[in-house]
């Protein structure tokens, strides 16, 4: 068989569709491509052959028989945080290093109910804690565009999966941007869906306020349809928006005429790499061409996200990880002199640094004494920037600016300096703390051939909006139809 290895989510469903290709083939491909490439990459953490030929079979039959479903036969590979009953889950952590999942999350039921069929586990910072995949307990992936170079984190094997088409899509989770921030570091399409839209159910939680899963493609379209299938009310997820499924490709053909897009200046300040600015500048030219106008505005506690994140995301990383202590949970020290020095022996040993570091912030910010002084001023800020937004949707529909201050990074530029590694999502944090849509979609490179993302940020459940403005700039431009020569 002669396939198209990068072909897109569409190409992929339609040469299914006219049986131009089985989803046994296309499995056999992409896993044959990822026994080449991953050693280099470090992309997938599990593989299991057997079952995903299983499941391509399963489909095949389904469609021999006259069976139909949205996405039937089309390969998915999903980040190492989304439980799959009978696969390994790890989290990137040495503390769940051998834990099988007995459950399958809802996100990767929809997903199979549309019928796609799972290539594998993809690596990822450990807990998705971090931004550029260099905690992972299973070592760091490899950008496949330069592999000198970070892909971004945590939803690092996300992306460096579909962009060195070792899979068509895959999925990934957005705590502060990381499912857009890996998607600017590999030229890709990436999305984190209003919060709420996606259960979280059986998705190993990090922060559960901020956390919402989202699909990687190379393409607006493939996300559209890919959300389409991971969207929907869940009764086993309490933060699940009980609404009625919508179709996300129906605005996609629109003309962007009249569209208002917003430029906080906040976004456009200093810090920014000169070649990121001038990569923004030019796609935003060309937004105008299609009919959009620009219009200023100003974001001004936008400024405190960086600060508010990292108070409210290591307070509720602590707690959602106090279950982790080798008795409930995940590794167990094989010498311990009692149940106390257990828990303590267990937790140093399974847990990495960068974890270590945010359950250390989190539980002093939540001890008492500092809960008022820190976690309350924090929700206090995140209101402040929603209202900020509020006030900027009342003059403009979308907002944009770029994903990243600086596009990929060599490895160990920031591993000894959080800080600086911390404020590679400073653009990002925003929609997370706010509960908003928002997506990276690729609009250039700097001087030195690094690529550049175009952040769009959205109003709340505007996806369809968001993915159609990104869709008309698709067509016009071939940003995102660069891949690695791999």
């Amino acid at each position: 068989m002669s396939w198209n290895t990068f072909a897109t989510v569409a190409e992929t469903k339609a040469a299914l569709e006219a049986k131009q290709v089985s989803a046994v083939e296309l499995a056999k491909h992409y896993l044959d491509r990822a026994a080449q490439l991953n050693p280099g990459l470090n992309a997938y953490i599990t593989l299991n052959p057997e079952k995903t030929l299983s499941e391509a079979l399963s489909t095949d039959n389904k469609r021999s028989k006259g069976e139909v479903a949205p996405l039937l036969g089309v390969p998915i590979a999903h980040k190492d945080i989304y439980l799959i009953d009978g696969w390994r889950t790890t989290c990137g952590s040495k503390m769940l290093e051998n834990f099988v999942a007995p459950y399958t999350s809802t996100v990767v039921k929809y997903m199979a109910d549309a019928g796609m069929v799972t290539l594998g586990k993809l690596n990822m910072d450990e807990f998705a804690m971090g931004s550029s995949n260099e905690t992972s307990f299973f070592g760091p992936v490899k950008n496949p565009w330069d592999t000198s170079r970070v892909p971004g984190g945590s939803s690092g094997g996300s992306a460096a999966a579909v962009a060195a088409g070792l899979a068509p899509a895959s999925t990934g989770t957005d705590t502060g941007g990381s499912i857009r921030q890996p998607a600017m570091f590999c030229n890709l399409t990436g999305l984190k869906p209003t919060y709420g839209i996606c259960s979280r159910y059986g998705i190993i939680a990090f922060a559960s306020s901020l956390d919402q899963a989202g699909p990687f493609a190379q393409t607006a379209e493939d996300c559209a349809l890919l959300l389409n299938a991971m969207a929907g009310f869940d009764p086993r997820d309490a933060t699940s928006l009980d609404r009625a499924k919508e179709d996300y490709t129906r605005d996609l053909a629109k003309p962007l005429k009249g569209l208002r897009i917003g430029l906080p200046k906040e976004f456009f300040g200093e810090g920014n790499e000169p070649g990121v600015l001038k990569a923004v500048e030019a796609a935003l030219d060309v937004y105008r061409k299609l009919g959009a106008t620009t219009v200023e505005i100003t974001l001004p506690n936008v400024k405190y996200s960086v600060p508010a994140y990292y108070v409210v995301a290591p307070a509720e990383a602590s707690s959602n990880l106090s279950r982790f202590d080798g008795a409930r949970f995940g590794h167990r020290a094989k010498e311990y002199d009692d149940i106390v020095d257990m828990y303590k022996r267990s937790r140093a040993e399974g847990f990495g640094a960068e974890v270590k570091r945010r359950i250390l912030i989190g539980t002093y910010v939540l001890s008492h004494g500092y809960y008022d002084a820190y976690y309350l001023q924090a929700g206090k800020l995140r209101r402040l920037i929603a209202e900020d937004f509020k006030k900027a949707y009342e003059v403009c529909d979308v907002v944009m600016g770029p994903t990243a201050p600086e596009p990929s990074f060599q490895f160990g530029a920031k591993a000894d300096d959080p800080v600086k590694m911390y404020l590679n999502d400073i653009y990002t944090i925003c929609a997370n703390l706010t509960g908003q849509p928002a997506m990276s979609h690729p609009c250039g490179v700097d001087e030195n051939g690094l690529h550049v993302g175009m952040q769009i940020i959205g109003n709340y459940l505007d996806e369809a909006r968001m993915l159609n403005v990104a869709h008309q700039y698709q067509l016009a431009t071939d940003w995102h139809k660069k891949h690695p020569n791999i």
